[in-house]
């Protein structure tokens, strides 16, 4: 694993977690930042020991968002639509193109792009005071990096108008009911609880992981024929693998499967 600067990046067993690092500026993305993340979800995706990525952030909080200060710095002809091409778009495919599960795990607050950042992940696991809020159109802007694809399908489109059009910021308990997070801990049990979810995604077949990912991402894109021809063809290679024979065999024979991702 490469060192970096801006994020900090570790596996530990089957267990990979990037860690937003800017925590004096509640980790604000900038451009070297964005370019480290990317490279650093490129390598915990080839990376054939990691079974699940943790995305996450050192400090108070987990990303504000997009570092306003580096915009205004480039003065009033920077181009935003080059600079999210260039920045955010090969960060938002990592994480959903990546073959294995991403968590965010989200402390303080997620603002912004930052909260498009968790909203890429596959699951959100928060602590009681996470916060969260699409900010951008307390400055004239529009959601963002995502934002506008994964809200309206995690919570449908007439609360994700509520939350884009007014930017209100929302607590941990609200963006459970609403369904933006899996999980909601006391803030000294997120670590655990993450540890123990990461050892449940762990412990199952990775190969059938990833596929259940790309079905389920799919589907939103497909017709209910065109989503069960992708099932016939994800199951016929889910089949093929050698973790299908070890759990149908366990299955039979009442006895605990120990999945190889092969």
């Amino acid at each position: 694993m490469l060192s970096y600067q801006f994020v900090d990046a570790e596996i530990d067993g089957h267990r990979g977690e990037i860690r937003l690092n800017r925590p004096q500026s509640l980790n604000a993305l900038n451009g070297p930042m964005l370019k480290e993340l990317s490279r650093a979800l490129t390598d915990m995706a080839e990376d054939q020991s990691v079974r699940v990525v943790i995305l996450s952030g050192n400090g108070r909080g987990f990303c504000s968002g997009q570092d306003l200060k580096e915009v205004a710095a480039q003065g009033p002809d920077v181009d935003i639509g080059e600079h999210l091409n260039s920045y955010y778009h090969p960060v938002i495919y990592a994480l959903r193109q990546m073959a294995k599960p991403c968590i965010a795990k989200i402390h303080g607050i997620a603002a912004g792009a930052g909260m498009s950042l968790a909203l890429a992940c596959d699951l959100r696991i928060g602590s009681e005071d996470a916060q969260f809020s699409q900010a951008f159109v307390k400055i004239g802007l529009i959601p963002d990096s995502g934002s506008t694809y994964f809200l309206p399908r995690l919570i449908g489109l007439g609360k994700a108008m509520e939350l884009a059009m007014l930017g209100d910021v929302i607590s941990a308990k609200e963006a459970y009911t609403l369904g933006l997070l899996n999980q909601v801990v006391p803030p000294k049990d997120l670590d655990d609880a993450t540890s123990q979810l990461v050892q449940r995604l762990g412990a199952l077949p990775p190969r059938a992981l990833a596929l259940i990912k790309r079905a389920l991402h799919e589907s939103s894109e497909h017709n209910l024929t065109q989503q069960l021809h992708l099932e016939q063809d994800l199951q016929q290679e889910a089949a093929l693998t050698e973790d299908y024979h070890i759990g149908l065999d366990a299955f039979i024979h009442k006895r605990t499967p120990h999945f190889t991702g092969r």
